[in-house]
């Protein structure tokens, strides 16, 4: 059985949470523990750890989550109905590629329960073991990152927190619909990797955009399946991780903003917070984002897929030959842009996606008889 592969949580540890008062974290949630496991079938938000970093040269081996759940299950709650169990650790395989097998497997089954799993690691190179877990789950899968650097690598390059988006996109089966990172700094990424990403008609937005502005990040995570956060995207100043200085960054802020975009869109199923250097510093911030995660996840509003058409707004631009379309929705205020049904048919990837997600911002551009950056990159990745 897939769960086999979890070690309960220290026996010492969950003595230390159960003397915590009633109305904090630890309270809420069901505990994998040496007498039992949670009844899988009563939980909305499983949290899994993973306790393998051989995938980043840069950190120690050993993965101690211990101070991420001390810190995490001490906050208290916001006004919360979705039932969270920590179902505990993956251990380190024999071999990197036995934890990929473990994650996969057990990620997959939760999905297919309708569980949204949070991961936390280890490294990020762990992503592609998230993203292989929906290939049983017959749809393809929108990828975003939230990363200083695309993690592409070299050809030549062994998979790992470095490279492994380049096993993402070579192995087959192929199930990634799109691939967007947030948050890139320029100075990380070679010229090469930036070509790469524009040529494949993937996303990026650098750090400095999303910082001036962070609403622009939300239609990406409306619309994301998998999200994966690289703690090398927090600047040193905030995330408290000195060891591997990080002079620039998101704030504490703003990472967490980002989260609870993540919670709040109803299309996440997974979401994974990696590179963790095990401080106790680190794990104050990991708890907070974990936190928002959660938070926008309990005010999600049930808005995709698209059912009935009645509670939203309906704005046509027309344009010399064609016309976009834009909805509004009336119970959140969130904008959406028509495919067409020429380009939705035209390749069967998109078939379950008649609406991309966009900002009121496009919508004004559209006015201004100019089509959305988005707009062009979606129709020529899928004319082509």
């Amino acid at each position: 059985m897939e769960f086999d592969f979890l070690e309960p949580i220290d026996t010492d540890l969950l003595i230390e949470l159960k003397n915590l008062s009633s109305q904090h974290l630890a309270s809420k949630v069901v505990f994998h523990s040496d007498e039992s496991f949670p009844d899988i079938d009563k939980v909305q938000i499983a949290i899994i750890g993973v306790l393998d970093n051989r995938g980043n040269n840069k950190l120690n081996d050993e993965v101690n989550l211990t101070y991420v759940r001390k810190q995490f299950y001490s906050l208290y709650p916001g006004n919360w109905l979705s039932s969270i169990a920590d179902l505990g650790d993956i251990n380190a395989g024999n071999s990197i590629e036995d934890t990929y097998y473990a994650l996969q497997s057990i990620i997959s089954k939760l999905i297919k329960r309708k569980i949204t799993p949070i991961i936390i690691g280890g490294s990020q190179d762990l992503t592609y073991s998230l993203y292989r877990s929906y290939d049983n789950l017959d749809q393809m899968v929108n990828l975003v990152t939230i990363d200083n650097k695309f993690d592409f690598g070299k050809q030549e390059d062994t998979v790992s927190a470095e490279s492994y988006l380049s096993k993402i996109v070579i192995d087959e089966p192929n199930n990634l619909f799109n691939y967007t990172n947030v948050g890139f700094q320029t100075y990380y990424n070679s010229q090469e990797e930036i070509d790469l990403i524009e040529k494949m008609f993937f996303d990026a937005y650098r750090l400095g955009d999303i910082s001036n502005n962070i609403a622009l990040a939300e239609p990406v995570f409306r619309d994301a399946d998998c999200v994966s956060i690289d703690l090398s995207s927090v600047k040193s100043s905030d995330s408290g991780n000195f060891s591997f200085f990080q002079p620039n960054g998101f704030d504490g802020k703003e990472i967490c903003a980002l989260a609870r975009y993540s919670g709040i869109s109803d299309k996440v199923s997974l979401f994974g917070i990696f590179n963790h250097n095990s401080s106790e510093k680190e794990a104050v911030l990991i708890s907070q984002i974990l936190w928002y995660f959660i938070e926008g996840f309990n005010y999600r509003s049930n808005e995709y897929p698209f059912g009935s058409k009645e509670n939203y707004l309906r704005y046509i631009i027309p344009f010399d030959e064609e016309e976009l379309i834009f909805y509004k929705s009336n119970k959140t205020e969130r904008w959406w842009l028509e495919i067409p049904q020429q380009i939705s048919n035209s390749n069967n990837k998109t078939k379950k996606q008649a609406l991309l997600p966009c900002s009121y911002e496009e919508y004004l551009q559209a006015c201004n008889h100019e089509f959305p950056e988005r707009w062009w990159k979606f129709q020529r990745k899928n004319m082509t």
